[in-house]
C-alpha cells in the first residue's frame, strides 16, 4: 500500500495565495472603476462647462472657457427670460402642450395599430407591416417639403396642429414595431378566451391587451417626450411667431449669430430647459428599463 506525502513549501504556500488572488482582482476593480470615472467625467464635461458657463458673463463664456469661474453673476438668468417680447415659462408651456399631445396620440394610434398588426387577421397584413418598417428607414427630410405643402394649404402653418396631427396618424413607425413585438409575446389563449365570451376586437384590446403593455406603453410616452421636447427642425419650420415658440426655438432666438452676443445667456436658458426632462427621466427610469427590457429591443 502506498501513501502520498504533502510537499511542506505548497502546503505553506497555500494559503497565501487567496489574499494575493483578492488583492489582483481589488486593483483590477479599482482600474475598472477609474476608467468609468475618467470616461463618465469625459462624457458630462460639455454638461458641466455650459451648467457654469450659466453663471459667467457673457464676454467670459468663450474667452475664459475653463471650467472654474473667475466671474460670477445671475444677469445671463435674468437677461434671457424674455424672448421677443415673453417670458421664457411661455414657450415651456408651448413646449409642454405639444409634447402632452405627442404623448396622447402616440399612445392611442400606435396601440391600436399595433393591435391590428399583431393579432387580426385581414389580407396583406404582412405587406402593411413591412411598409411600417420601411418608413423607419425613410429620413424624415424626405417627407418635409410635401407635409409642409399640405399643412401650408390648410393654413395650419403657425400653429401647433402640423407637430401634433401626425401623431395620432400613427406616424412613428418605431412605436409600433416595439408594441408589435411586444403583443406577441402575449398569450393568444387570453385572446380566445375572451372571444369564448363574446368579447370583439375592441373589447379583447381595451379589457385583456392594453392592461397587458402598460411597460410598452410607458417607454413609448418617454422616448416621445424626449424626442418632442428636444425637437428642433420639425417645430423651426412650421413655428415663425414668437407667441408659439418652444422652447428649442426660443433658445435659438437668443443668440446673435454676426455678434455671437447672447451666448451666456443661452447656457443659462439651456440649464433651465434640462430641467423637465432630468425630472421626467428621473422619475420614469426605472419604468423605461423594465419597458425595455420587457419588449422587442432586449
Amino acid at each position: 500500500m502506498s501513501t502520498s506525502t504533502l510537499d511542506p513549501a505548497r502546503a505553506v504556500a497555500a494559503p497565501g495565495r487567496a489574499p494575493s488572488i483578492r488583492r489582483t482582482r481589488a486593483r483590477g476593480a479599482i482600474l475598472r472603476h477609474a476608467a468609468l470615472v475618467l470616461f463618465g467625467l469625459f462624457m458630462l464635461y460639455p454638461l458641466i462647462w455650459m451648467a457654469v458657463s450659466a453663471f459667467k458673463p457673457s464676454h467670459l463664456v468663450l474667452t475664459d472657457p475653463g471650467i472654474i469661474p473667475t466671474e460670477v453673476t445671475l444677469e445671463n438668468f435674468v437677461n434671457g427670460w424674455v424672448v421677443g417680447g415673453f417670458p421664457f415659462w411661455a414657450f415651456f408651456g408651448n413646449s409642454v402642450v405639444i409634447a402632452a399631445s405627442a404623448i396622447l396620440g402616440n399612445l392611442l394610434s400606435c396601440s391600436l395599430t399595433a393591435f391590428a398588426l399583431a393579432r387580426l387577421e385581414f389580407r396583406a397584413r404582412n405587406i402593411y407591416f413591412a411598409i411600417v418598417l420601411v418608413t423607419v428607414m425613410l429620413p424624415m427630410h424626405a417627407v418635409v417639403i410635401p407635409q409642409y405643402i399640405v399643412f401650408s394649404n390648410l393654413g395650419l402653418v403657425n400653429t401647433f396642429v402640423p407637430l401634433i396631427l401626425p401623431k395620432f396618424l400613427a406616424t412613428d413607425a418605431f412605436f409600433i414595431f416595439l408594441m408589435v413585438q411586444f403583443i406577441r409575446g402575449i398569450p393568444r389563449q387570453l385572446d380566445e378566451a375572451a372571444a369564448i365570451d363574446g368579447a370583439g376586437p375592441f373589447r379583447v384590446f381595451r379589457s385583456i391587451i392594453l392592461p397587458l403593455m402598460k411597460p410598452a406603453l410607458i417607454t413609448t410616452a418617454i422616448f416621445t417626450f424626449i424626442w418632442t421636447w428636444n425637437d428642433f427642425f420639425g417645430q423651426l419650420i412650421y413655428l415663425t411667431d414668437s407667441s408659439v415658440f418652444t422652447v428649442p426655438i426660443a433658445l435659438n432666438a437668443l443668440v446673435d449669430s454676426e455678434s455671437n452676443q447672447g451666448t451666456g445667456t443661452l447656457m443659462a436658458m439651456s440649464v433651465l430647459s434640462l430641467i423637465p426632462l432630468l425630472l421626467f427621466f428621473a422619475f420614469a427610469q426605472k419604468h423605461l428599463i423594465r419597458g425595455i427590457a420587457t419588449t422587442g429591443l432586449k
